[in-house]
């Protein structure tokens, strides 16, 4: 809940209808008409499905077929959509689903929201979105890539009919109740019921089904044969657009998580959260190595490899949010569904392995790396990193099962353990994404790198001495002091690296932000002197005539930015007090006064809110009004309204715990979060360059409309994608949420009183063992148990005893599952060495190609008769080669000027 500048928020504007009021039962029989429906889309995507195969295999009068049948599946998944939409607005609680995500004093947006509520209905709108992908990619493609036409129909096909048969058969949101009728339904999660679910999930959901798109096209080069760039090229803007939308999905869900949850943070590395992560990731690696294969006609089966591997995480994320076998803040409930899931990926993993090995020798490189010291090797780290970090998230976040699987003992590998790695990963990325922009393709000379380097290394030392010597006295110290225990060596030094990351992040910035502004300068000052254009109009016509490189760009800027947020989490201030209204507390420069409590009621919830007057070094700056909401519905779920006062320096993060009823004394956690708003800004700035390198150039424009063909396409294909369209705005407009299983975990979170650094560090360690916690530690539960454990420890402190003596013997009491970081012994040493392992192996790696390319040094040869013809990509890779020889070489004439 974002503050309020004016005063406290006003009380609700309209009321709702009298929650009680029964509307008669619709006339139509829903869940019959839904599962028939469903039936039937299967039927039509077989069709569909069976047509393709036969026009790939050469009757290629059968392609239309195939397309009419793809159309006919979009549209009865689009009736399916509404007539579950039509169920929840009409209260048909005959429909278990409906029932159990909705309730009569509910507001028709989140009524509609409700549709993805719960797993039955996500599941319907991940076919839905896959529809609309599947619409729009064939209306893209009308008379285009004819060869590879029929398998991509056939592959899409194929992935909505997986989804399909797991919703007739496991997963049916038609299902009706076994027992009456109820008068009214459970309700949402409260938790869901938020501004920032409406376009999250969507959000999300669009990145993950995108993805399908690039993999179809892969699937049928790897049929066809034809594996040279034209595949690449068809599903270019796909790739940006599904890498899109997940960027804005774990976007908006990191602001979801640190407005409503009540935590105090935007990240936890949940298991939905990593599922999201890994899959953006992979995405993200293929970005930057699709440009070396598109160049040189190197990394042909790697390629291959990413675009199959980002969509088996796509589906092995669903499988993980939905299995139920992973304990989650907001997963969804255990269910049967999990065993369609695990059939699937053996299924994909069978088919992807014997297609790349079906045609790998037509996936031969086309050229070998000529040296270390250049951009394809760059890149090459940069996939290694990344293929690394997924690597390590995937492993961390799956252990709890291997470890109850292979020895039946739980574990928890919580938030501190992936930070301690993931940071120095992070690291090295940020800073190669400011090496990769300007190093040389093939080959940099020493020259080059001299010229290409030397002013972004000068800015960036010069910011980390700034940072050494002022960084303190503003607030912001070059190195910081870990909190954390750790009883090996590779915890300690993990420690001391995260102890002095704030400067590397700093620095790694500020090479970045170096390396891109030289780009961007250095182009701008060729054009005009080239064409004597003025310094704006040279910007804007180099940044045009270059979309996707300068797009890349402001992207690395975007990314570099968020940096600097993630790096302020490093001087987080928080304070907890109790308060009488009246008195004050101080926090970081900030003086907040309790002026008081009261509730307001609606028919939905109860909402109990504090005022606190905020005073900034003696000066009111407004109120902050932090509240809890108890749902009529949910009496059991309070949630956390969080009031966060955000600036450019740093949020002001106020949770309110509790309230005596009696005495009106409250408690509060206070938590000045420097430079968040920076993470939120970088990302606008992803976004708008992802923007910029999809958007078609000038001449792909006016090839378009002098194209001599003229467009034809079906009126049936027009009706059913303007549909889709026209659906996909409203539902997109109204939409929400990934559901959460019982929403157990919001029961306990909350603020605790934490006296010292000692105890934060021993508190953070453990978990509460209460035996309805999922993943909390008992710095951040608020149940009795928790209450009386920390009570009990704070006494052995106080008797001197040794923190790391009594986390041993917690966990000797409770079982490794009581700590949020497993020990470096027994089993739980696989965790520890996965990721030493990952670097080794990677050293080696870079060994082995060096010695290779130390053998092979010499002229590269000539590309053979049998290489292909260049692409239209290829030519404008080749003019852009010519670009920056031409750049270089004017820049050499001011040099020796």
């Amino acid at each position: 809940m974002k503050s309020q500048e004016n005063g406290p928020p006003p009380a609700l504007a309209r009321p709702h209808p009298d929650p009680y009021s029964l509307r008669p039962m619709p006339a139509i029989d829903v869940p019959l008409l839904g599962a028939l429906i469903l039936a039937a889309t299967l039927v039509l995507a077989a069709y569909s499905f069976a047509m393709a195969v036969g026009a790939g295999r050469g009757r290629l009068a059968l392609l239309g077929s195939a397309r009419m049948g793809a159309f006919a599946s979009s549209a009865f998944i689009v009736l399916a959509v509404c007539l579950l939409a039509y169920a929840f607005q009409t209260h048909d609680f005959r429909i278990r689903y409906v029932a159990r995500y909705s309730d009569r004093s509910m507001p028709w947006q989140y009524l509609l929201t409700s549709l993805w509520g719960g797993q039955d209905g996500s599941l319907l709108w991940w076919s839905f979105l896959l529809v609309g992908w599947t619409t729009a990619c064939l209306v893209w493609m009308r008379d285009r890539y004819r060869e590879l036409q029929p398998w991509v129909i056939a592959t899409l096909m194929s992935i909505l009919m997986f989804f399909v048969v797991v919703m007739l058969f496991a997963a049916n949101p038609f299902a009706t109740t076994t027992a009456s009728v109820p008068s009214d339904g459970e309700g949402l999660n409260p938790l869901l019921q938020n501004y920032w679910m409406v376009i999250h999930p969507p959000s999300l959901y669009m990145g993950f089904v995108g993805w399908s798109i690039p993999f179809a096209f892969a699937v049928a080069a790897l049929v066809t044969g034809r594996l040279e760039n034209e595949w690449l090229n068809a599903i270019r803007p796909w790739v940006l657009w599904a890498w899109l939308f997940l960027s804005i999905g774990l976007t908006l869900g990191m602001i979801w998580s640190y407005e409503e949850l009540g935590w105090g943070g935007y990240w936890a590395w949940d298991p939905v959260e990593n599922a999201s992560f890994m899959p953006w990731l992979v995405g993200t690696a293929f970005l930057h190595s699709v440009m070396v294969q598109e160049r040189y006609g190197m990394l042909r089966v790697w390629n291959v490899f990413l675009v199959c591997l980002v969509f088996f995480m796509t589906i092995f994320g669903t499988f993980l949010t939905r299995s139920g076998l992973i304990a989650s803040v907001h997963s969804f409930a255990r269910s049967d569904i999990g065993i369609y899931f695990v059939w699937y990926m053996g299924f994909l993993l069978i088919a992807c392995t014997a297609l790349i090995a079906w045609r790998f020798r037509k996936l031969r490189a086309m050229h070998q790396l000529e040296s270390l010291v250049s951009r394809e090797f760059a890149f090459l780290l940069n996939n290694w990193i990344l293929l690394g970090m997924m690597v390590f998230v995937l492993v961390a976040t799956t252990f709890p099962l291997l470890s109850q699987w292979l020895r039946d003992q739980e574990v928890t590998v919580g938030p501190p353990f992936y930070n301690k790695w993931m940071v120095p990963f992070g690291i090295v990325l940020l800073f190669l994404a400011g090496v990769g922009p300007v190093i040389s393709w093939r080959k940099a000379t020493g020259k080059h790198i001299l010229r290409a380097f030397l002013k972004p290394m000068i800015f960036m030392v010069v910011v980390g001495a700034t940072h050494l010597a002022f960084g303190k006295a503003l607030g912001f110290p070059a190195l910081v002091s870990s909190e954390e225990i750790y009883e090996t060596l590779t915890g300690r030094i993990l420690s001391a690296v995260h102890d002095i990351s704030p400067l590397f992040s700093v620095m790694s910035v500020a090479f970045v932000v170096g390396t891109v502004v030289q780009e961007f300068w250095r182009g701008t000052a060729v054009r005009m002197r080239s064409k004597g254009e003025g310094a704006l109009e040279a910007l804007v016509a180099l940044t045009l005539r270059a979309k996707r490189r300068y797009g890349g760009y402001v992207v690395h800027v975007g990314v570099a930015i968020m940096f600097i947020g993630f790096t302020g989490a490093a001087y987080d201030v928080e304070q907890e007090k109790a308060l009488r209204p009246g008195e004050t507390m101080e926090v970081s420069g900030y003086t907040l006064r309790y002026d008081g409590a009261r509730s307001l009621v609606d028919p939905n919830k109860r909402m109990l809110f504090t005022d606190l007057a905020v005073l900034d070094d003696g000066k009111s700056i407004g109120t902050a009004t932090p509240a809890k909401f108890v749902y009529r519905t949910h009496p059991d779920m309070p949630t956390t309204e969080v009031d966060i006062r955000s600036r450019p320096g740093a949020d002001l993060y106020t949770i309110m715990s509790t309230v005596d009823p009696e005495t009106k004394m409250a408690t509060f956690r206070v938590i000045v979060r420097p430079l968040v708003m920076w993470i939120w800004l970088g990302a606008v700035l992803l976004i708008l360059g992802t923007l910029l390198a999809v958007s078609p150039s000038v001449k792909e424009v006016l090839a378009e409309r002098r194209s001599p063909k003229p467009v034809r396409i079906s009126r049936t294909a027009v009706a059913v994608a303007t549909l889709l369209l026209a659906l996909t705005a409203v539902v997109a407009f109204a939409s929400g949420a990934q559901a959460q299983s019982d929403g157990s975990s919001s029961l306990h979170a909350g603020s605790v009183t934490i006296r010292n650094p000692e105890e934060r560090k021993l508190f953070e360690r453990l978990l509460c063992m209460c035996g309805d916690c999922q993943r909390l530690t008992l710095a951040n539960c608020g149940c009795g148990w928790a209450d009386n454990k920390r009570a009990e420890l704070r006494q052995r402190l106080a008797s001197n005893q040794d923190v790391l003596a009594i986390i041993a013997s917690y966990r000797d009491e409770y079982g490794p599952k009581s700590l949020s970081v497993p020990v470096d012994e027994g089993l739980d040493r696989a965790l520890w060495a996965v990721p030493l392992g990952g670097v080794v192996l990677a050293a080696f790696g870079v060994v082995g190609v060096g010695r290779r390319w130390k053998r092979r040094r010499g002229p590269v040869p000539a590309p053979g008769p049998d290489v292909p013809e260049a692409s239209p990509a290829a030519a404008s890779d080749a003019a852009s080669d010519d670009y920056d020889a031409r750049l270089d070489e004017e820049l050499a004439r001011r040099d020796r000027a």
